[in-house]
């Protein structure tokens, strides 16, 4: 904390409304210590921190451009100079954590080709090609992760390598029993070629798409190697006998290049997902108290040129990225603590990171008010309006500080300006008494007139509560800024027993304040006199604001005793660890106890983790199913007949249709594999390379297929170059070629672990090892039936063409497929789904969220977790959709990218809208006695604030659907919200005081009127972003021609 300094111009406005603050009691939360003084909140702390966030990280380039310009020097001085930064660049990239993956991934690499270099372990593996294996197993599964991640990886190639064995042995048996047993070895490649190669891979395709998730994409181009080779390539299953020579190899490569970058990841610089979670729980509370501070601030001043600073930027995008990382680091070190046996601790970890995500939802509610409170004042009038008949009516942007994510700042426009901080001696009652009676404006103007009155209740609620709600905020800010580690290494959980007690009375001085400021406020003449309705719904609106405020500010203060009692649990555990050690999760004949699963976290998952992508089109509850009509009682004689349409019924889904179509396709590639005229051919040209292109480049969507086989023959090019030129500037020598190996593995691996381009990193290193290693193994006689590509003496410009060529026509045969079987558009897929969000969203308004709350008022719920976390996951696939679609080509045009990334920010804005509302439904879910006669007195004001939000949910559903412009003029929801606003000031002045209501039994409709306000926002947005789409009606649309 720091003293206030200089103001901004804009600070001059309402300089005769404002008042002066008296000093705070203050909560010292180390000791409990109660103290008067006048703090104000800054900034230097963050900048601080923020500046330590210029590490190279892992999308910090290898060489930075230097920004000064270059002083005129000699020219033997300037390259000297220029060489000592590149050195002292270059070695801050080494030194850093992206640097030593890809050192480490370089390692592994060099540790995997010697199963090719060297003479022992190549026998080991046996007479057979394909000992480069190892190598690849050691670039997909590289060692530049955690302990934990690896953990997860090594269990991911145990399944992979167990299915390849179930497929393979299947295989062979079948293949044995036509050919031995029934005599039709024809009918038995037939069954194998569609059931097992089709089905099996078919299923590998479904499984990748399904999950989504990178290792298992890595586990799934794995297995399907496997499968590929036994099936296509060996000869067994083709022969009809039982061969476990390819098997066996295949194990013992995968599991020597586990080995390989297991050690390199456990014993070189080695990666704590537990520590690294820390790391990032610490920066998680940080922000906390950075943003806590910037909103406070905002409010007490009403001037977002708190939130314009460029630390409020940098806020933003720290947070931003450190919660990304925090659902990652937790799924990673639940492995490392299931290894280390302590499962409990996680459990009480993932505890800590769900009542993060609350806390992230209570700071944002706090800065939903903040930016309320900045969008009425922009109608207010400046200071010097306040003295002429004209009023500023500059609009602002709107910040939506509902979602945990924060927003880029607001710009500039009239406020509020900062309150100053006087000692208490000095103003006291006076400025009290004095600021009780609200200022009239000088003129008749009505606007000026609200404005000005709107700008007055804030002025009085600050003055009221102001030096309370900077006490509280400070308590809360030095308990977040030692929270909740101490520093590295030992990571002390640094909770003090001063804290909760320093906190609760905190709150308790808080809550006393809060009730007298607003119990003042609506005592208050002017509150009192009766308006017009829109003068009314102001009015309720700014109390809305405020109260809201107020009981989020309160609402953080309680989650944070949550977050204190976790705390010592934590603690408890990690020092005294009561129940010991326990790999409970060995015993798995044992039935676990949901309730006491520490995985199951909804909140979490919730936010960025891994999204399943593949997730199906919700439907809406208890809407009828329009492609099935049923009678109410079915008629006997067609119950088969209705049993078999359901069961069709599953081939509608898309994953199902891809699933089929890669299996489909990936049988008839392999088609010339089976047969004896072509089974030459397809081994001349490595059939079994294209296969396992085809494999990697099929997509559910084509501009997915588009991307894939874009990088990946890219990457096939440039692998196939560089393994030609290596081999001719080594001549086939032993330690050059692991030399350029090495070197070229340092290049791809920081393709794959800094630039984030796995597929293509990933498909140059295996063109090079399918090239340059497989030629070696050729040069020293090791395998068989190599003669057609040099033998001993090997032609690396055949083996590349071979290889290149295979890759290609694999690519190809995905990209045909894709697109001619079955497609799927990502364009069409995109704008039906974004459509059927809308309208879901529609419906789930409709049920009017307020009204589950009323006992038999409504049968369904406004929405449980389940549904929004289905919500959530349909808006990642459509994150992933558009992505696909800016690569499908298309006669119509580009695909606006730039516009619908807009549109789904602006959805994702209202989900989080709908997320706070559901936040604070479940922490109230039965409304009070006096709350519930509020709600029924408004039901029909809300009913129809509902339905017109739906309404308008269903237009623009429909808009993006039929691509047609509409009319310019939308419905608007502003008169309804502001009936709704005005029943509740009329409640009240008439009969609140006869039910003795308080303001707590407000704060569900405060909430409500401020996430009804920010929808109907960001509708309005959503609305603009069409028109610049689809335009909007004009003469030559209507002529009838």
């Amino acid at each position: 904390m720091s003293e206030s300094s200089g103001e901004s111009p804009s600070a001059n406005r309402f300089r005769g409304l404002r008042p002066n603050l008296r000093n705070a009691t203050l909560i010292l939360p180390r000791t409990g210590e109660r103290v008067k003084r006048n703090v104000t909140f800054r900034e230097p702390e963050l900048e601080e921190r923020l500046s330590r966030d210029e590490a190279p990280d892992d999308r910090t380039p290898l060489l930075r451009r230097s920004s000064s310009n270059v002083s005129p020097k000699g020219t033997l001085r300037t390259i000297e100079d220029a060489g000592k930064d590149g050195a002292r660049q270059l070695w801050s990239f080494a030194t850093s954590n992206t640097g030593r993956g890809v050192l480490k991934c370089s390692l592994a690499y060099l540790l995997g080709s010697l199963a090719t270099f060297v003479t022992p372990v190549a026998a080991f593996l046996g007479n057979q090609d394909g000992k480069h294996v190892v190598a690849t197993v050691t670039v997909y599964f590289h060692p530049a992760r955690s302990q934990g991640s690896m953990f997860e990886a090594i269990v991911l190639a145990f399944v992979a390598f167990i299915y390849a064995l179930c497929v393979s042995f299947g295989s062979m048996g079948v293949s044995i029993l036509f050919n031995a047993k029934i005599g039709l070895p024809t009918l038995g490649h037939a069954v194998v070629l569609v059931v097992f190669c089709g089905g099996g891979l078919g299923f590998v395709g479904w499984v990748k798409q399904r999950l989504g998730n990178p290792l298992v994409n890595v586990s799934c181009s794995l297995t399907s190697l496997a499968i590929i080779t036994v099936l296509t390539k060996e000869g067994a299953v083709q022969a009809g006998m039982f061969s476990d020579d390819k098997i066996v190899q295949v194990m013992k490569m995968v599991l020597m290049g586990c080995l390989a970058t297991t050690a390199v990841c456990f014993l070189i610089s080695p990666i704590s997902a537990r520590r690294d979670l820390k790391i990032t729980m610490i920066q998680v509370t940080d922000s906390f108290a950075d943003r806590l501070a910037l909103i406070t601030r905002s409010f007490l001043s009403g001037q977002e040129e708190d939130l314009q600073k460029i630390s409020s930027i940098k806020a933003s995008d720290q947070h931003r990225s450190i919660f990304a990382s925090l659902t990652k680091n937790l799924l990673e070190a639940k492995y490392e603590h299931y290894v280390m046996g302590t499962e409990r601790e996680y459990g009480i970890e993932a505890k800590l990171v769900e009542c993060m995500q609350r806390l992230a939802q209570s700071i944002g509610g706090l800065g939903s008010a903040a930016s309320t409170q900045l969008s009425l004042l922009s109608q207010a009038p400046t200071a010097s309006a306040l003295t002429t008949t004209s009023a500023i009516n500059s609009p602002i942007d709107r910040v939506d500080f509902l979602s945990p994510r924060l927003l880029p700042p607001l710009k500039d426009s009239g406020g509020l300006s900062p309150v100053d901080e006087a000692p208490e001696e000095g103003r006291g009652s006076e400025d009290t008494s004095s600021s009780t009676e609200l200022q009239k404006p000088a003129n008749g103007n009505k606007d000026l007139a609200t404005g000005q009155l709107a700008a007055e209740i804030f002025t009085r609620f600050i003055t009221q509560l102001g030096p309370s709600l900077k006490s509280l905020a400070y308590t809360l800010k030095q308990i977040l800024d030692e929270l909740p580690y101490g520093p590295s290494p030992a990571f002390e959980i640094a909770v003090n027993s001063n804290f909760r007690t320093s906190l609760t009375q905190a709150i308790e001085l808080y809550s006393r304040a809060r009730e007298e400021a607003l119990t003042l406020l609506y005592k208050d003449n002017e509150m009192k006199k009766a308006h017009p309705t829109e003068v009314e719904a102001d009015f309720e609106e700014v109390a809305a604001s405020c109260g809201h405020f107020s009981y989020s500010l309160e609402e953080f203060a309680q989650e944070m005793k949550v977050y204190l009692e976790i705390l010592d649990d934590l603690k408890l555990e990690v020092e005294e660890r009561p129940t010991g050690r326990s790999w409970r999760w060995t015993r798995f004949w044992r039935k676990s106890n949901s309730s006491n699963d520490p995985g199951e976290c909804h909140a979490v998952t919730d936010q960025g983790g891994r999204a399943n992508l593949a997730v199906e089109t919700p439907s809406p509850p208890g809407r009828r199913n329009t492609h099935l009509v049923e009678s109410e009682k079915p008629l006997h004689r067609f119950a088969y007949r209705d049993r078999v349409w359901r069961a069709l019924r599953l081939l509608q889904r898309d994953d199902i249709k891809f699933a089929i179509k890669v299996g489909a396709g990936a049988a008839l590639y392999a088609l010339p594999s089976f047969m004896t005229a072509t089974r030459s051919f397809y081994s001349h040209w490595r059939g079994e390379w294209g296969l396992l292109s085809y494999m990697l480049v099929c997509s559910m969507t084509i501009g997915g297929a588009n991307t894939t086989g874009y990088s990946r023959t890219l990457g096939t090019c440039l692998g196939a170059v560089c393994a030609v030129i290596g081999w001719v500037v080594s001549h086939g020598n032993l330690y050059a070629l692991a030399f350029f190996g090495w070197v070229m593995s340092l290049w791809t691996s920081y393709i794959i672990v800094a630039q984030g381009k796995g597929p293509m990193g990933r498909f140059i290193m295996l063109t090079y090892n399918l090239s340059a290693l497989y030629a070696y193994s050729l040069s020293v006689k090791d395998g068989v039936d190599d003669d057609d590509e040099g033998g001993a003496s090997p032609v690396i410009t055949e083996i590349v063409l071979h290889r290149v060529v295979a890759v290609l026509s694999g690519c190809l045969w995905g990209l045909i497929v894709t697109r001619f079987v079955w497609p799927i558009s990502a364009r069409s897929k995109f704008k039906d789904g974004v459509g059927l969000l809308w309208l879901r969203m529609g419906l789930i308004w409709k049920r009017d969220p307020l009204s589950a709350l009323l006992e038999g008022e409504s049968c369904n719920a406004y929405m449980n977790l389940g549904e929004e976390f289905e919500l959530h996951r349909f808006l990642s696939k459509l994150e992933a959709l558009r992505s696909a679609a800016s690569s499908e080509f298309e006669l119509s045009g580009p695909f606006p990218d730039a516009a619908y990334g807009r549109i789904l920010k602006s959805t994702g804005r209202m989900l989080d809208a709908f997320h706070a509302m559901n936040v604070l439904i479940m922490k109230n879910p039965t409304a009070s006695e006096r709350a519930s006669m509020i709600l029924k007195d408004t039901a029909g004001e809300r009913a129809e604030l509902c339905a017109r939000i739906s309404h308008l949910f269903q237009v623009l559903a429909s808009w993006i659907k039929l691509e047609f412009p509409l009319n310019d003029t939308m419905p608007s929801t502003e008169h309804a919200r502001d009936r709704l606003l005005a029943k509740i000031s009329c409640y009240r002045k008439n009969e609140g005081p006869a039910h003795k209501t308080s303001d707590e039994d407000f704060a569900l409709l405060y909430a409500y009127a401020l996430v009804t306000g920010q929808l109907s926002r960001e509708i309005n947005e959503v609305a603009r972003e069409m028109e610049k789409l689809f335009g909007v009606i004009n003469e030559d649309l209507l002529k009838l021609q």
